[in-house]
């Protein structure tokens, strides 16, 4: 980026600093007689106590802010809606850092239980929890956004192999209570299944950019609408309400109605709804939208500049981008052109940007559990988003084409044991640590090659000297004998003949039905003394000597991605 487009991007996020909590939750847009249309405070009056409600977004995009603010503003004065059940499916908080997440309704006595696929970003509902005002529970992204496709069909429950052996499962660990507070669960052992239910969406709530007179709402031009139509249906359904907030007011367009007006009972229009976290839905980005075609390289430049700034992802070592290297060599050594990929947060997120540095995008489908097909998954607070998307569909459609169609999963993790099991849900006992299973469990079933990636050790001071990894201080062990919750099951993923393989700072490591074989190892690393010896986890050897790390991939030097199978 030069000088200019940097100072643009900065003025940008300035404006947003200082106008973040902007808001009117009275505002009325002029001209409007249908009684549809209100403002936001008033809409949530629609809302009773003891509802079961449900909103919509991912990290930074398509955020519920509106809502959030009126329901909170509401309930400090007058004490209702109370006792509320909240139900969401992707990450909506901001770990305190940011307004307008769906950290502004907890308050004490507003929610009193709260369900969500992903826990880690809504910390100040994590404090009510460890408190004993909250009751916490989980299930995987994709099983709730199923569960509200049961709901619209009138169904309360469906059976999946999704969770088998897992945490999820009550044979094996607690179910959907993320902590002994969080009362009776909603996950049932079912034979060699498990039956999941939700309680009935009785509210639903979510921005979309647009309207119409009549109240039909559209979704052009957003980042994503995620599960906004299900949970809406979901929610009429049941006899419920559905709210919902949109930028501005447009012309009726019957080609593209998204919600028809017989399925809205309340259209609050407030000008400052984001399409994504800074980015006010009517000064969208193209880049985000379905069928953009802008320019790629200068696009994603202009989002790692933002998130640099924003310090909001993390500056990565030499150590960190060997392993990138490594685990994009070891992606392309396992997969095809044309191979369709999703790719989680953090370390995976590296791969995605090699496999485009590499030039290797336009071989690749990416998919996202938001409904983003098709473009460049963007990493930070714009995760869940695509620049250049080529569709944008609901959650729920979204895990359905992955069930029939995802080739590769790449992955994080935070421990992985002797078995190949691996947590990526649990940090600690207490709710604050809780991260949540987000749509792995579901992604892990879905994938037919699974890829984890993940540094060898917790705290440890490493480094790349003379094309050798060098341990300088030895960290916490992450490969263990066992860990402290299953996230996924090796076992399940050996009995449905999946590929699975652990890319680590040391080496590679690959499921087996002998245990976690090692396959490949950084130069530097004594297998014996480094490995064998200090690793508690258990590890087999093949017959031979253990291929080396190219030096390519330890320094970068002469790094070129390319298909090895093609």
């Amino acid at each position: 980026m030069n000088l200019f487009s940097k100072a643009r991007v900065l003025a940008h996020i300035i404006n947003w600093r200082l106008n973040w909590d902007k808001r009117n939750l009275d505002y009325k847009e002029p001209g409007l007689d249908n009684p549809k249309f209100m403002s936001a405070r008033e809409a949530v009056k629609l809302i009773p106590d003891g509802a079961v409600c449900a909103s919509s977004g991912m990290a930074g995009n398509t955020r519920s802010s509106v809502w959030y603010w009126a329901i909170k503003e509401t309930f400090q004065a007058t004490g209702r809606p109370r006792n509320l059940t909240h139900i969401s499916v992707g990450a909506q908080g901001s770990r305190g850092r940011v307004p307008g997440t769906l950290e502004e309704i907890a308050l004490d006595g507003l929610v009193t239980t709260y369900i969500a696929g992903h826990h880690e970003t809504v910390k100040a509902m994590l404090k009510q929890a460890d408190r004993g005002t909250l009751k916490l529970h989980t299930m995987p992204q994709g099983i709730q956004t199923f569960l509200f496709e049961a709901q619209i069909r009138g169904e309360e429950h469906i059976e999946d192999v999704t969770g088998v052996g897992t945490f999820l499962d009550p044979r094996v660990g607690s179910g959907s209570a993320v902590h002994p507070k969080g009362g009776p669960g909603y996950i049932e052992a079912a034979g060699d299944k498990l039956r999941y239910r939700l309680p009935k969406v009785e509210v639903a709530y979510f921005i979309a950019p647009t309207a119409d007179r009549e109240g039909n709402i559209y979704v052009t031009n957003c980042a994503m609408h995620t599960e906004s139509h299900d949970t809406a249906l979901a929610a009429k359904a049941n006899g419920g309400k559905v709210l919902v907030s949109v930028a501005k007011i447009v012309e009726k367009d019957e080609a593209n109605i998204f919600l028809p007006a017989d399925k809205v009972d309340a259209i609050a229009v407030h000008p400052y709804n984001e399409q994504t976290a800074s980015i006010q839905q009517r000064r969208y980005w193209p880049m985000f939208t379905q069928g953009a075609t802008g320019d790629l390289d200068a696009s994603m430049d202009k989002i790692r500049f933002f998130n640099t700034v924003l310090k909001i992802t993390p500056k990565r070592t030499a150590v960190d981008n060997a392993l990138a290297r490594l685990a994009s060599s070891a992606f392309t050594n396992i997969a095809n052109k044309g191979v369709q990929i999703v790719v989680g947060v953090g370390l995976p997120e590296e791969v995605a940007r090699l496999i485009h540095e590499g030039g290797l995008f336009k071989d690749v489908y990416f998919i996202s559990e938001t409904g983003v097909h098709g473009g460049l998954p963007t990493p930070g607070i714009f995760f869940g988003a695509g620049i250049n998307p080529k569709k944008i569909m609901t959650s729920a459609e979204s895990f359905h084409y992955c069930h029939k169609h995802l080739d590769v999963a790449i992955l994080g993790l935070l421990e992985a044991d002797s078995k190949g099991n691996v947590n990526v849900s649990r940090r600690g006992e207490k709710a604050i640590d809780y991260v949540g299973p987000g749509g792995f469990p579901d992604f892990c079933v879905a994938a037919k090659t699974l890829i984890f990636v993940g540094s060898w050790m917790a705290h440890a001071k490493l480094d790349i000297s003379d094309g050798k990894l060098v341990i300088d201080k030895p960290g916490a062990h992450k490969f263990k004998d066992s860990i402290s919750e299953i996230t996924f099951n090796a076992q399940q993923a050996l009995d449905m003949g999946k590929t699975v393989l652990y890319i680590t700072n040391v080496g590679v490591f690959k499921l087996t039905d002998e245990g976690m074989m090692l396959v490949q190892v950084m130069p530097g690393v004594d297998i014996q003394k480094d490995i064998m010896e200090d690793c508690p986890m258990k590890v087999v050897l093949p017959d031979g000597d253990v291929p080396m790390v190219g030096q390519d991939i330890v320094t970068g030097m002469g790094y070129r991605l390319q298909w090895t199978s093609n």
